[in-house]
This record gives C-alpha cells, structure tokens and sequence, in this order.
C-alpha cells in the first residue's frame, strides 16, 4: 500500500479552489490529481470508465447536490471513496453525507496535513475528519439526545473491530466465532443504532463516546 500512488479527482464549482487543491495536492508524493470538474455530470461520466481511488466532493454544484451525487457516484464505482470538502459544518450535513456513502467530511479551511492524512486513511476503510468536524459531532445534540443504545460485551468488541475497518471475516477469526454470528453481531448494532450503514454507526457511536 506504501508504494501505491492514490488518484484522486476533485469536484468544485469554483476554478480558484480547484486550482489551489491541485497546486498544494501536486507536490505531495504519492497522490495523483487524475481529473477536476465543476459540475456532477463531468465526475459521473469520468467514473464510469476511469477508476479513482477518492473524491474530494464539494456540496453545492450547480447541476445537483453534492450530497445526492454521492450515492450515485458510489452506485457507479462502490470502491471509491467520497470525501466531502465543504464550508458547511452543521451536523446535519455530516450525518446526510454518511447516509449517502460519503467515507469521511472536511471543511475547507482544513490545513494540508489534515487532508492528505484524511486522504490517505481513508483508502484503508476508516471514516475520517477533519479536526473541527471531529469537535462539532462529538459535542452532544441539543435538539436530539437520544438513549445510549445499551450493548453486550461481545457486540462492543465487535464495534470496536468494524470501527478499525475489520471485516466480517477477519473479525469472526480474531474472535473464535462463525461469520454467521458476527453477521448476527452487527445487524443487532446497526438496529441498536438505527444506523443505516457502518459511516453513519461509528459517527453515532463516537457521538455516544463509546468508541
């Protein structure tokens, strides 16, 4: 993975900010700028013939919303990662960008280091933030405290192992168990959670600081 150059596209519809992404992502090694566009049509059809490994996805386009392209940028290429690039920090845009499959939210003003790490991590399976993000949903809602779902030992192990990117398989191996009962495991969390998929259940969960 270490030799691996990550490509990467961007989508924003303001030029200056894709220029300045791509004049300070250019001198980082290892990170390949395979395309910029200003609008969703330009980024779906790139994706349908050219594999990227992550997107830096802007909220407001004018075709479409960033958040809606989403999900259908990962209906077209699953294994690519979204990361939404936004100036809006409320909650709710977080919680809907997970919902629609988004692997991470940075604002803008995040400095270099935090986007390359963020670029970087995320390609390993894990959610990632950006440092003001990470402060903003791990204060508690106002609007909605909901009860902290009550879980076993054994589904707080498996939390644990899912929130470190772990698979199915490989957690049923570390813990002894079938993959059925580890499938078992995770239904139950993600009911326990209402959490529509594992992004959303590890935000909910660091929300809830139990992991």
């Amino acid at each position: 993975m270490e030799n691996k150059t990550i490509t990467i596209a961007v989508v924003d519809d303001h030029p200056i900010v894709i220029a300045g992404l791509k004049q300070l992502l250019s001198g980082v090694k290892g990170l390949h700028i395979a395309g910029c566009f200003i609008d969703g049509n330009g980024i779906l059809s790139f994706v349908k013939t050219n594999f990227v490994d992550v997107i830096l996805l802007d909220i407001t386009l004018p075709d479409c919303n960033g958040i809606e392209l989403c999900s259908a940028i990962k209906m077209a290429s699953p294994s690519t990662s979204v990361l939404m690039l936004s100036n809006r920090s409320e909650r709710s845009m977080v919680m809907q960008s997970l919902q629609n499959g988004a692997s991470g939210y940075l604002l803008k003003n995040a400095s270099l280091e935090e986007l390359t790490n963020c670029i970087t991590e995320v390609i390993t399976g894990d959610i990632v933030f950006c440092n003001e993000i990470k402060m903003i949903i791990g204060k508690p809602d106002s609007r909605n405290t909901p009860e902290i779902p009550k879980l076993t030992k054994r589904e707080s192990e498996v939390l644990r192992m899912m929130a470190d990117g772990k698979t199915t398989p490989i957690i049923a191996g570390e813990l002894c168990l079938s993959p059925l009962t580890i499938e078992t495991h995770r239904k139950n969390i993600m009911q326990k959670f209402q959490a529509k998929n594992v992004a959303e259940l590890i935000l909910l969960a660091t929300q809830h600081h139990i992991l």
